[in-house]
């Protein structure tokens, strides 16, 4: 009997007990389609009567199917013996068992049955599987303690592999990235980190699986980007603001700068469920001397704010709102030549990606309306740059009423 021993790397775990289905979404370099590789044939190794298909949702060629990866890990596991690799196919030596690939735009309602007796099916690029053809392919996979897998790479919400996903009591879903694979190549981690810096928006989607969104209805596309940087003694601030978290909202505080006609966002922090009695130092133990700085919070929370300033946080004070004042904000940081967000400031980079406008979703037009999502930190921005947004919205009122 043929032992293996083979490392797993911790995200993995969720997927080694039995579902009917398995789902690893995220990121390049991850390692899901490995990982898939080496249960497949770990499960092929146990039980030579096993009956496994490959699929895709296009597949013109073997050529760009998991065969080579398949057969890579056969020989990897040093399991060779026990397997006949032919041009089309995976068979057992000494049972029954097969694996195939297919793709799934090759098969008619009649044609699946032929699957009908299998026990597995990998599915890869997920992201691209139809509707059409889960529906032909999850009441065919009907075996006994069957399971379907899943790999891909997210690209929008609405896709049928997120929908099958989605409150799914049968089901087992990881959300893995290249930061979760300790086998990860150097070489991809220097490009992902070049990536982040070069267009954090194609990183996210990318290298972290975040969904590919519309850039256009992004609120500052094209005005951000990510770097290092050390505040200069000439740099006018710093300016800090902080946003309260209302039930699963997080609170955020953030540090900024104004320099060169630019807007520096040196720091952030926040937490969803962050108790107000743990604010003071959760906020100290990440921005560094943040309790020196006035910091400018929401005026919708006097109580808060008279909390904080006497347990550690001594300068908050509260901002006033006024009708328009969101929108007002948002303008006001769109008058700066460029805003740069210090790498280490990850949910703040996340936030610059996903806060939108909103989208028709009949004609697929922007609307000149905020999404209310994705916009803790830059509220938090809004505030810090308060006295700047109120100058800017009074010039602007003073120029209205001299014309």
């Amino acid at each position: 009997m043929t032992k293996l021993q083979l490392p797993t790397p911790r995200w993995s775990l969720p997927l080694l007990e039995p579902s009917r289905y398995k789902g690893a979404k995220g990121g390049r370099g991850s390692g899901k389609s490995h990982f898939f590789a080496e249960m497949l044939v770990e499960e092929h190794v146990a039980n030579a009567d096993l009956q496994s298909v490959c699929i895709r949702e296009i597949q013109k060629s073997l050529k760009f199917s998991a065969k080579k990866l398949v057969e890579s890990k056969i020989q990897d596991m040093g399991v060779s013996h026990l397997f006949e690799v032919t041009l089309t196919e995976i068979r057992r030596n000494d049972g029954q068992g097969l694996i195939i690939f297919q793709g799934m735009q090759d098969h008619t309602a009649d044609s699946i049955k032929s699957l009908e007796g299998f026990d597995r099916a990998w599915v890869e690029e997920a992201q691209s599987i139809s509707s059409r053809s889960l529906e032909l392919l999850t009441p065919t996979i009907r075996k006994d303690g069957s399971e379907i897998w899943f790999s891909w790479n997210p690209d929008q919400p609405d896709d049928a592999v997120e929908q099958l996903f989605a409150d799914n009591p049968s089901a087992v879903l990881v959300h893995v990235n290249y930061t979760d694979n300790p086998w990860c190549p150097d070489v991809l981690r220097e490009q992902a980190e070049w990536q982040r810096k070069r267009d954090y928006e194609k990183f996210a989607h990318i290298w972290l699986g975040g969904f590919n969104t519309k850039s256009d209805a992004q609120v500052f596309a094209g005005r951000w980007r990510v770097d290092e940087f050390e505040p200069g003694d000439d740099w006018d601030g710093p300016y800090q603001g902080l946003d309260f978290g209302f039930s699963m909202d997080p609170t955020a505080l953030v540090r900024c700068w104004i320099h060169d006609g630019k807007l520096w966002i040196e720091y952030d922090a926040g937490d969803v469920g962050l108790e107000l009695d743990d604010t003071p130092r959760f906020m100290m133990e990440r921005i560094p001397k943040v309790e020196r700085y006035v910091t400018r919070a929401d005026s919708a929370r006097p109580e808060s704010i008279s909390y904080l300033a006497r347990h550690g946080l001594h300068r908050v004070e509260a901002v006033d709102k006024w009708s328009g004042s969101i929108e007002d904000g948002v303008e006001h940081l769109k008058t700066y030549d460029e805003i740069v967000i210090h790498a280490r400031c990850l949910a703040m980079q996340e936030e610059a990606r996903l806060y939108s406008y909103k989208v028709d979703r009949r004609t697929g037009d922007i609307l000149p309306k905020l999404e209310d999502a994705h916009n803790h930190r830059w509220d938090a921005v809004r505030y810090a740059l308060a006295p700047l947004i109120q100058n800017d919205d009074y010039q602007s009122h003073f120029a209205a009423m001299a014309t």
